[in-house]
């Protein structure tokens, strides 16, 4: 399977939005160059002659080309919102967002000419007000985190790579920055639960059931069957680690599920020695079949502070302490644990 399938399957959407509009800039610029002025995001044309027309083409075509290219990369790493939410809803962001910005766009050039005297007649063209909105939701609802750190001080994370290109977005023109503004201005009003801006506009089911019908079959893939899922913007080496650890779960859940039949048979506490093998620091080869007295490292030191998080959580003392020490200390892989039983 092709690379850019592997990586873009469950977001037909976004595949469309990488392919279809990047073909049609570089068409407009290489070849077609006489048709730029029917895409030129012309607010005078706008507001003066009411070409609506105009503010659909200009605010869907990019003219630039590394407009076009950093607007292509951040819709490649905000497809994981089309994984998460669906289709239906994710185009139904892009719509509203699309719509929302538009006004903005308007409010904002009125408001800049009131107050510096500034005559704007035309902004950079391109789906740019959407790009931007969707910064909103992935600085809220993408977790954060680092990768490494630079000088000792700045922090690298899964997230600095798509704030950087929406920076070089940001500086790629003169009035840019309206785009952006009203973008995730945009962005903030979708999202916002208190004006309810998500019910109105958003895409009918029966237009996104004849999406689904024709375009889904074009611009769809298929999962892959050999690749983990990871989260978004991981390294190598965090793929590598993921894989390691989601190995390490399904051994220990297969533990779980033989100590809770024995559980059930004997009663009394859990033996955490024998459902955390892989996280036991084993000093000799006899450890695991044939432990003894004088070959067991020496107990672990268990913190009080998370003994009594745990007991917070509902747990006793004695299966908080056994999880903490088997963990060696590690609260989230103790409290994971003692959570399935």
């Amino acid at each position: 399977m092709p690379i850019c399938c592997l990586f873009i399957y469950k977001a037909p959407l976004s595949k469309s939005l990488l392919l279809v509009p990047s073909a049609l800039s570089i068409l407009l610029t290489l070849l077609f160059q006489h048709y730029q002025k029917f895409f030129a995001y012309n607010l005078q044309a706008v507001k003066e002659d009411l070409q609506i027309w105009r503010l659909v083409c200009g605010r869907t075509i990019c003219l630039d080309l590394k407009d076009t290219f950093c607007s292509t990369l951040l819709i490649y790493n905000f497809r994981i919102f089309e994984r998460r939410y669906g289709s239906r809803k994710f185009s139904s962001f892009l719509l509203g967002a699309w719509m929302l910005s538009a006004l903005f766009d308007l409010l904002l050039v009125e408001i800049t000419q009131y107050i510096f005297g500034i005559t704007i007649n035309s902004l950079p063209s391109g789906f740019l007000g959407p790009v931007f909105a969707l910064f909103v939701p992935f600085y809220s609802s993408i977790p954060r985190v680092q990768v490494t750190q630079v000088l000792g001080h700045f922090s690298i994370t899964n997230k600095s790579l798509v704030y950087i290109l929406g920076l070089q977005l940001l500086t790629s023109g003169s009035y840019i920055w309206i785009l952006a503004l009203s973008g995730l201005i945009s962005g903030i009003c979708y999202n916002s639960s208190m004006l309810k801006v998500h019910r109105i506009l958003c895409v009918p089911r029966w237009v996104a059931k004849i999406f689904s019908w024709t375009l889904e079959p074009v611009f769809s893939s298929a999962e892959p069957t050999n690749e983990v899922r990871v989260g978004m913007g991981a390294t190598v080496d965090i793929q590598r680690q993921q894989r390691m650890e989601l190995l390490d779960r399904q051994i220990m859940m297969s533990q779980v599920a033989q100590m809770r039949r024995q559980r059930q048979q004997q009663g009394g506490m859990i033996n955490w020695n024998r459902l955390f093998p892989p996280l036991r620091h084993r000093h000799n080869a006899n450890y695991q079949d044939h432990p003894s007295e004088q070959g067991m490292p020496p107990p672990t030191e268990v913190s009080e502070e998370q003994v009594a998080r745990l007991m917070e959580m509902g747990f006793s003392r004695g299966d908080a302490l056994e999880a903490l020490r088997a963990s060696n200390n590690d609260l989230n892989v103790a409290t994971n644990f003692l959570l399935q039983h």
